[in-house]
Order: structure tokens, then sequence, then C-alpha cells
């Protein structure tokens, strides 16, 4: 009796195991075939924006490389003018874009403000901001900017630009008054006497040199925070082949840009409505050398983002330096900048 049941028992047991088997790899090809399904989705309309502080996006408008990537799978593409970081960040806040151009320090500043973004690659490495005062400004140091007013974007590098350099003098956001203009609007309260300065921001602030004898009173290379693109975490999330192709293609610009300078100020030039002279100042400012987020760009936010409590910016008790290895996402870029086979 004892082996009949032995068999019996080996037969069950075989079955179950076999059972397990099948279910096991049924699960392993849907979650293959899931991996599969995200890696080729592509939206229906791809969103994103341009802005003059971002060449390679110009470019890329240009030549029409988004909708020539796109053109086999019948994507609409769909242009966002952004006219400085607080615009890019609030289209991207609300999904009226999904990938977008910011300085970093104003994409840590809104990721701590609950905007649902990741860092994925950068396009540049700037001098885009300094403050300006007019030719004939008798201000020739920070200190003497107590009491004055200071033309500023709010929730812009240029912004936090100028608290930094405030901070360096002794000087808080007190101490001045902010008039919280958009960019262009800075420069032209700036040239008509409206303001005592303005925290410039190329191409706008390289026009106000060419064109208006504007003087740069404070420049730091080191407080412009680096050229941002930042995509939705939902877009991350469920088309990573049209991030990695958007990505390419602006690869395909960065490098387009080191080998065709002349052609470059003036595509800036045209998009912009300003001056050759003008647009080759303002991509003499820029260093496209280093596409890939990673541990500088940390390093420089984490340095930076003192200023953002100081200032009461971002609710009491937020942790920065978590928000900012929040923020950065070095994956989408790695594979797509080793293809090209460039450092």
């Amino acid at each position: 009796m004892k082996q009949p049941k032995r068999a019996a028992f080996a037969r069950a047991r075989a079955a179950v195991a076999a059972f397990i088997a099948i279910v096991f790899t049924m699960t392993l090809g849907a979650i293959a075939s899931s991996v599969a399904h995200a890696a080729d989705a592509v939206p229906a309309e791809l969103k994103l924006d341009y802005a003059y502080y971002s060449p390679e996006s110009l470019v890329i408008r240009h030549y029409g490389w988004i909708e020539q990537a796109f053109a086999p799978d019948h994507t609409k593409v769909t242009w966002v003018l952004s006219l400085g970081s607080n615009r890019a960040l609030e289209y991207l806040n609300s999904g009226a874009i999904q990938i977008g151009s910011s300085a970093g320090l104003a994409a840590v500043l809104a990721k701590a403000n609950g905007n649902p973004i990741r860092t994925v690659y950068i396009f540049s490495r700037p001098e885009w901001t300094a403050l300006v005062v007019r030719k004939d400004s008798t201000i020739q140091s920070l200190a003497q900017l107590k009491g004055k007013k200071i033309a500023a974007t709010k929730g812009t590098d240029p912004h936090l630009f100028t608290l930094r350099a405030l901070h360096t003098a002794g000087l808080s956001a007190d101490d001045v008054e902010i008039v919280n203009l958009q960019h262009p609007d800075g420069r032209t309260a700036l040239v008509n006497g409206q303001v005592d300065a303005w925290a410039g921001l190329d191409p706008h602030m390289a026009a106000a040199q060419v064109d208006n004898g504007a003087r740069l009173l404070y420049r730091n290379v080191d407080f412009n925070t680096w050229g941002f693109l930042n995509a939705r975490e939902d877009f991350i999330q469920q088309y990573p082949g049209a991030l990695a192709r958007v990505l390419k293609v602006y690869e395909k610009a960065r490098l387009w840009i080191a080998a065709h300078p002349d052609e470059t100020a003036q595509i800036i030039a045209s998009e912009s409505k300003i001056s050759l002279a003008v647009a080759k100042l303002q991509l003499s400012r820029n260093d496209f050398s280093q596409p890939q987020p990673g541990p500088k760009q940390i390093a420089a936010l984490k340095a930076a983002a003192p200023i953002l409590t100081q200032e009461q910016l971002v609710k009491p008790g937020t942790n920065a330096e978590q928000v900012i290895d929040a923020l950065i996402d070095v994956g989408p870029a790695q594979a797509v900048i080793a293809s090209t086979g460039t450092p």
C-alpha cells in the first residue's frame, strides 16, 4: 500500500511543480511584454518647450529634428515658448508640456514646492546671468544697491543669483526692492530708468550690453546654475523610449552646435530677433561639453540651496538636499550619450 501512495504523491508533487513553472514563465513573459511595451510606447502628442536661453532647443526646432524623429509614429509635436525658467516650470507643473528647459536652482525650487519633475539632461553650462546697470549708472558695487530697485523674474536663475549676490555684500531681499518683471521687460525697465539694476538673462543681457551699452555690475559664473532639461515624472515612467529619442535629438544638436558655431549664432539671432553680434556674445558664454547630469550638478545645487531657506522660498522644514537628490536622474541620458561616442 505504501508504494502506490508514494507514487501518487510524487506525481502530484510533479504536477504542482509543473503548474508553478508554467505560471512563473507566463508571469515573466507578461512582465517582459509590459517592459517592452513601455519602451516602445509613444505619446499621441509630444509637448516640449523652446527657449531663447537654450540654443539646442532653437536649433532642433529650426531644423524640425523632433518632427523627423517621431514621424514614423505620426506623433503630433507641439512647441511652447518659455520666456524664463518660471514659465517652463509652470508649464511642466500643469502638464502643458512634458519636457522643458530651466535653470538648475529654479528646478530645485519648483521640485521643493511639489512640481513633479526630474532633470534628465544638461543642455549647457552657462554664464547667462549677471547684475546689470545702465552705462551712466553711478553704482559701482553691490553694497550701493541697498535701497535700490532691482528688476528680476521671480523663481528664475537671475532672481536667485541676485539673492546670493546680495548675501555676499551682507544684504538680503529686505534691503532692496525686487520688481518682478519678465526678462525682456526687466531690460526695458533698466534702459528707461525705471529700475536701478536688473538681473539679466541672455540673450536680453547680451543685447543690453551691445545695443544699450549696459554694464555688468556683478558677475559670478559659480552663481549661474546649469541649464537643465526637465521631464515630468509620469512621462519618464510611461514613455522611456520616447524620452530617449528626444535626448538623442538633443545630443545631435549639442554636437552640431560645437561644429557650427556661426550657423548656430545665426539661428539664435533669427529666432530671438536679436543682432548677430548679440547672438555671438550669448553663445560665447555657454559651455556645451557636459551633457550628463550627475555629481557636478548635485554639488553645485547643494552649495546654492541654502539661499532657498534663508529667503524663505520653500516651506519650513524642507530638506533641500533630499529634493536635489530626487531631482537629478542620471539614467536616461547615460545610454544616449554613450551611443554618440563622445565624453
